[in-house]
């Protein structure tokens, strides 16, 4: 009886929804009250959001052993240098912050010195071209150049170069298409520990993928102990019937605290998936298959995973990957895919 109530209040909730929806659709501010009061799925994610602004405040842009805010301003000014024609005054307003929030990560113990170094390379080329006569440029040099003064050196530069001078290498298309083809969506792995030395290499191909202004605000966590293991490999919808076949399982976490204002906020999403795409090629060179795991964004289970990984609110994950040594009597999907007349649009 009381499962028939639960079942028919329901389907009286979801035809009130489907009469609604029309209605509101048409009006942001009308489609903002549809989901306040009939759904939660945007409860978590706003949240987040407010969180991860305080978060951001609170470190003034600064994040362990990274600052996304001296991240993004560095690469604004290796994108003003690479400018045809470059000005010999640019960057004045956001120079300033550039400049203190570098005299903060270079005074703290804690920010990565490949970081800092990438910063003092860029801002001394910056200072070497613009005109510091210019009052902002002036006033940012004293400071830049008292705070370079107590410390050793950048031994190499880190600055913008020309495109004839980057990395080479001996893939052409047809190797690399072979790759494309070869990794495949696994789910069948022997029982064999994956070796911290390999995902050490594909995450290093994996941080050469683009992300926004070079924050790469994302983290790998790679789970093979147990019980932690068989806990999160049942989250997921995706994982029914091979969970626990899963040797080893990666969560692509994105953290909304690098970035202060909520139009950023799917950012995390873009670079994690971009990241987590080099990852998974990577681990085909080095004799690992992987499955991507579709997280979909549900409150109940975020609230969970949030536990199980010891997240703040404002740390989302992306997605799950399974990795692991292939069973090569296991199948895979064939996943026929679309043609490339299919997604193109020529305008």
């Amino acid at each position: 009886m009381k499962r028939f109530l639960i079942e028919k209040i329901k389907r009286v909730i979801q035809t009130c929804q489907n009469i609604i929806s029309p209605l509101c659709s048409g009006n942001g501010f009308a489609s903002s009250l549809y989901f306040t009061f009939f759904s939660r799925d945007f409860y978590y994610e706003h949240k987040a959001i407010l969180q991860a602004q305080r978060a951001y405040l609170k470190g003034r842009g600064i994040h362990g052993s990274s600052s996304a805010l001296l991240r993004r301003n560095i690469h604004r000014l290796e994108k003003g240098l690479i400018m045809r024609p470059r000005r010999n005054v640019f960057a004045l307003d956001y120079l300033t912050e550039t400049i203190h929030v570098y005299k903060e990560v270079v005074s703290s113990s804690s920010v990565s010195e490949t970081e800092i170094s990438w910063a003092e390379s860029v801002l001394q080329e910056y200072f070497s071209v613009v005109d510091c006569n210019q009052p902002t440029i002036a006033q940012a040099h004293k400071v830049y150049a008292d705070v370079t003064a107590k410390k050793a050196k950048c031994q190499k530069a880190k600055i913008p170069y020309q495109y004839i001078d980057k990395a080479k290498h001996d893939v052409n298309y047809n190797k690399f298409m072979g790759l494309c083809l070869a990794r495949r969506s696994t789910r069948w792995f022997i029982n064999k520990k994956v070796e911290d030395e390999k995902i050490n290499y594909a995450a290093a191909a994996a941080l050469q993928a683009p992300s926004a202004c070079n924050r790469q605000p994302y983290e790998f966590y790679m789970v093979q102990s147990q019980p932690l293991l068989s806990q999160l490999v049942k989250l997921p919808g995706g994982t029914a019937g091979f969970a626990g076949n899963i040797p080893c399982l990666i969560a692509v976490v994105g953290n909304l605290s690098y970035y202060p204002q909520a139009r950023d906020r799917h950012v995390i999403y873009i670079d994690g998936s971009l990241a987590s795409m080099q990852f998974m090629l990577a681990l085909e060179t080095l004799g690992l298959a992987s499955c991507p795991i579709n997280w979909p964004e549900l409150h109940t289970l975020d609230t969970k995973v949030g536990k199980l990984l010891d997240l703040p609110h404002y740390k989302r994950v992306v997605m799950f990957i399974a990795v692991g040594y292939p069973d090569e009597s296991g199948y895979i999907a064939y996943s026929e895919k679309k043609t490339p007349e299919d997604i193109i649009k020529k305008l």
